[in-house]
């Protein structure tokens, strides 16, 4: 089976699991293509945590839950060092962020001291503990969660934070007729995944073969125009980073090789704008964390609708 075709596999086969929701799967895939991390925001139910958990079934990747509380300290998400008499040493205990994939439930649970722990992980691929450096496997992927309506005990994620995640998802409610069947037979669709779909080496092979994905010179200065606007827009109090520059590109590149191109067309950049800039972006005047990403999102669009495209 070519690599192509083991993704096409992975798709069919998570949506089984996770039912009527071909578009989100296909925006997992893309980020795991990408080499990056994904921010699902949504209400609870709606299968965040089974999309996390198939995604990592579907390629035999290590999967650990770590669910996000007041009283989570960084070391129980890194791990810590412990002495050993018997060795005469201190001997390192890995925490949960050393498997392929971490799901950070409800990450704006946590205080800011354990979130930042997360950090150094997401940008570098690595944890340091006691001043040694500790690499993490590969691939390596954070999917978090949160619930964009409840506030009371949460700490909101700092933009530093926000700016490591390549795409901000809302998985929504299933659609009626999806969720009339799942009535039916009582059941939210199997439980996990019979068995991986592809491995791990495929998808490394898979990601460096994403990034050699061809964009051509136009389309690179025209996604630089898009974020360049935003810094600049009298609307927008935060505009895109370079990270998220490049984050928004290699979604594009992903998407592209997901497709079976080896170019990135105009319609990769722009079905990817919304879910890979908009929660990068702060806008001047907002009331509320969800009202600012929902701002954000139309201003994206705005952006979009108002810079010409290459020709």
């Amino acid at each position: 089976m070519s690599t192509a075709d083991s993704f096409l596999a992975l798709r069919s086969g998570i949506s089984k699991v996770v039912r009527g929701k071909e578009e989100i799967i296909d925006l997992a895939i893309i980020a795991l293509l990408a080499g990056g991390h994904l921010l699902l925001e949504d209400i609870p139910g709606v299968g965040k945590s089974t999309l996390a958990r198939t995604l990592a079934q579907g390629v035999g990747g290590e999967f650990r839950r770590v669910q996000f509380t007041s009283d989570l300290l960084p070391a129980d998400v890194l791990g810590v060092n412990v002495w050993r008499a018997t060795i005469d040493r201190f001997e390192f205990r890995p925490g949960p962020i050393f498997s392929n994939f971490v799901l950070a439930d409800e990450i704006n649970r946590a205080p800011p001291r354990t979130q930042s722990a997360l950090l150094e992980a997401m940008g570098e691929r690595q944890v340091s503990i006691d001043g040694i450096s500790h690499d993490l496997p590969r691939p390596f992927m954070v999917i978090a969660t949160q619930n964009p309506v409840e506030h009371y005990g949460t700490y909101p994620l700092p933009e530093s934070q926000r700016d490591r995640f390549i795409l901000r998802l809302s998985m929504g409610y299933a659609a009626d007729d999806v969720e009339a069947r799942l009535l039916r037979e009582d059941s939210a669709g199997s439980s996990s995944m019979a068995e991986p779909l592809t491995d791990l080496e495929t998808v490394l092979a898979a990601q460096d073969r994403a990034k050699a994905v061809f964009l051509h010179e136009d389309l690179a200065r025209y996604a630089q125009a898009v974020v360049a606007r935003s810094r600049n827009h009298p609307r927008i109090r935060l505009g895109v980073s370079t990270r998220g520059a490049l984050g928004w590109v290699r979604a594009a590149k992903a998407r592209a090789f997901l497709h079976g191109r080896s170019q990135v067309s105009l319609d990769d950049l722009h079905e990817l704008a919304i879910p890979a800039l908009a929660h990068r972006m702060l806008p001047s005047h907002h009331t509320g964390d969800d009202g600012a990403i929902a701002s954000a999102q139309d201003l994206v669009a705005e952006l979009i609708a108002e810079l010409p495209v290459p020709q």
